[in-house]
């Protein structure tokens, strides 16, 4: 029998109608074998996360304050959807664990998967499986993806079916650690790695991804395929449905991943593949996204590609200052680099002067304040016709284009624009696809 992977985020887990939609899901397929739930999200635009809640007890915790009130509402919000789904469940003996280690801050911000996983597996009458066990920590908090790789896989290889809470995992000493936010989305391709899936299927409050932010451009159209690395590159660059690590174990084996929609079950949603399968049409483009808030420092010096290191050592300022670039982009005479506004803000002056002193160009120059958009598809930076379509939208709405670069994979095309002009030139590209 093949095996499917499914991971419910926390929108699809945010109360008992949610868990029954859950259920139905699951139950339609008995191929979806290994679960992998959020926290509790948002019911409403007003409501809180539970994970938000967790994080604020601890907060209040940590400065001896009375986190009562906010351990309250939590128990409050769990109360109801075990309540509501008519299962037995001891909360309490729950609660009164996590209340005795309020001030540990992944420990407290883990609960909510924790708890929601446990529920979920009462509710379907399946094997619990606390992530703790074998989703594995370094000691400085960086995740052990191999360890965990066999871990999991001796784990899981003689369950049939089982509930594993996402976003956080162990170190050695068990400590828990957590991902960064979106950490159920890694947790859900991990286990899909683990298992030998034949299908990762994520699970959220979209019909899959849109080739466009739907905030920006009205009414966006939805995407059925798209690779790992055009996923990759829209993730990074502003579409938020995935984790960008998410992708990394799932397309080191080559499983599919399937985000879909929990409210809208029947609808396939987009299915993320190495290779388009054979008679799907191959768009010139498939998405554009982007983000605000970069900066440019642009150096000149007459002959900077004559083999000096004149780009190793601007590389080498910017490492010794553990400061992480966007881009950098390399001309005859010139090096140009992408770094975010807010990184840069507390050291540019003595990132210029360190510059200045070591490499004496004969220009440094800074521009603050504009967007980076990624214009994405496999297969349509390959056509000119596509690159120029994108540049005449953009000078047809006299949208200034401060830099260009199209890598060596073309992947896609990378576009600076003013922030002030960023949702236009969003939408203006768009026009293009």
């Amino acid at each position: 029998m093949k095996t499917i992977v499914a991971k419910f985020g926390g929108s699809s887990l945010a109360d008992a109608a949610q868990f029954r939609k859950v259920r139905a899901i699951i139950e339609s397929d008995p191929q979806r074998r290994f679960i992998v739930a959020s926290a509790p999200g948002r019911r409403s635009a007003n409501d809180v996360k539970v994970t938000d809640l967790l994080y604020e007890c601890q907060a209040l915790a940590a400065r001896h304050a009375d986190p009562t009130p906010v351990l309250d509402q939590i128990t409050a919000r769990f109360t109801e959807i075990i309540e509501d789904l008519g299962i037995e469940f001891d909360l309490q003996t729950e609660m009164a664990i996590i209340r005795s280690r309020l001030r540990e801050r992944d420990y407290m911000a883990s609960r909510g998967e924790y708890l929601n996983s446990k529920i979920l597996a009462a509710y379907l009458g399946v094997p619990f499986y606390d992530a703790a066990e074998s989703v594995r920590f370094l000691r400085n908090g960086r995740p052990d993806y191999e360890l965990t790789n066999e871990l999991l896989a001796s784990a899981l290889s003689n369950v049939d079916r089982a509930v594993v809470p996402g976003f956080y995992g162990a170190d050695a000493s068990g400590v828990i650690r957590t991902f960064s936010r979106g950490g159920s989305d890694v947790t859900g391709s991990l286990v899909a790695r683990a298992v030998g899936a034949d299908l990762y299927e994520n699970w959220t409050d979209v019909s899959g991804l849109l080739a466009a932010d739907p905030r920006i451009v009205e009414h966006p159209k939805s995407v059925e395929y798209m690779s790992y690395r055009e996923l990759r590159t829209l993730s990074y660059m502003g579409a938020s449905v995935l984790h960008t690590d998410a992708v990394l174990p799932a397309a080191d084996m080559g499983i599919p991943i399937n985000i879909r929609n929990t409210d809208e079950p029947e609808n396939p949603g987009t299915m993320i593949v190495r290779k388009l399968p054979k008679g799907q049409k191959k768009y010139p483009v498939i998405g554009v996204a982007g983000r605000k808030g970069m900066s440019v420092i642009q150096v000149e010096k007459v002959m900077v590609s004559d083999g000096s290191g004149f780009s190793a050592i601007m590389l080498d300022i910017l490492k010794n200052r553990q400061l992480p670039f966007e881009q950098c982009l390399t001309g005859i005479d010139s090096v140009t680099l992408v770094i975010r506004d807010d990184l840069l803000a507390g050291c540019k002056e003595d990132l210029l002067e360190e510059i200045r002193e070591t490499l004496k160009p004969d220009f440094i120059g800074v521009r603050e304040n504009l967007s980076m958009i990624a214009v994405v598809g496999e297969k349509g930076t390959e056509s000119t016709d596509a690159n120029v379509k994108v540049l005449q939208a953009l000078t047809r709405e006299g949208i200034e284009i401060s830099t260009i670069n199209q890598g060596a994979g073309k992947l896609n095309l990378l576009i600076g624009v003013p922030d002030e002009r960023y949702e236009e030139a969003i939408r203006a590209i768009y026009g293009t696809i």
